[in-house]
């Protein structure tokens, strides 16, 4: 499994979404499909995507009931994207029902991956507003873990803990990481982030890249560089 590149298309409409695409000229990226232009546009978005040829990440985070969420992962599954996820603070019970929910009548499925902590999230905000005293790095790697044991594929976690998730959850459990930035780029309202290069030092699988990218004046040019920095 090679490292890669996702690109965090946050966009509101299919129109801005394939405007923006239609600049890499010949170029698929793996594509981040979240709530905003999921939401906008239906499941439909990511079919169109699929069918141009790119990769999806179908980043919408279920968590709720596990009968719930198996139901709307078997609705998901049918949309054929390469990853989805949830919340691991759902529970063992939520991703066992999620992945019997995801799995086809044939065996196959999307990769499923676990959010642990986002990375708008630090030590003060966890302990303040979910009233969990733990280190959050000590948190993020028991969510980990459950993720591991209830079967799921992966995590997506803040690319800083990447290399402990390998060390605790096993080389083969993939580390899904946005809060990426350029070093000479803003942090926006991610609090806990690093450069291409450090997540690629530190062992990130795969980085979530959003407005380092789209919002750029040349976005194939930031594309390029973030690869380069990566993936070398």
């Amino acid at each position: 499994m090679g490292k890669d590149v996702i690109v965090a298309c946050d966009f509101s409409s299919a129109a801005e979404t394939f405007a923006f695409l239609d600049r890499f000229e010949g170029r698929k990226p793996f594509v981040k499909i979240g709530m905003e232009l999921f939401y906008a546009e239906g499941p439909s978005i990511v079919r169109a995507v699929k069918e141009r040829g790119h990769r999806v990440f179908l980043d919408l985070k279920l968590h709720d009931i596990p009968n719930t969420v198996k139901k709307a992962m078997a609705v998901l599954s049918a949309l054929d994207a390469d990853i989805v996820n949830l919340h691991a603070a759902g529970t063992t019970a939520m991703m066992t029902a999620a992945l019997e929910g995801l799995t086809r009548p044939d065996g196959s499925r999307p990769l499923l991956i676990a959010v642990t902590q986002l990375t708008s999230t630090d030590q003060q905000s966890m302990e303040r507003d979910l009233w969990i005293r733990e280190p959050i790095d000590e948190v993020v790697m028991h969510y980990a873990l459950t993720a591991r044991n209830a079967g799921l594929d992966g995590v997506v976690c803040s690319p800083l803990e990447a290399g402990k998730v390998h060390e605790v959850c096993g080389a083969g459990f993939l580390t899904v990481t946005p809060g990426v930035r350029f070093s000479d780029g803003a942090k926006g309202d991610q609090k806990r982030v690093t450069t291409p290069a450090e997540a690629k030092a530190i062992g990130s699988d795969y980085i979530v890249v959003g407005r380092p990218i789209t919002a750029a004046a040349d976005p194939a040019a930031a594309y390029e560089r973030c690869v380069r920095e990566f993936v070398g």
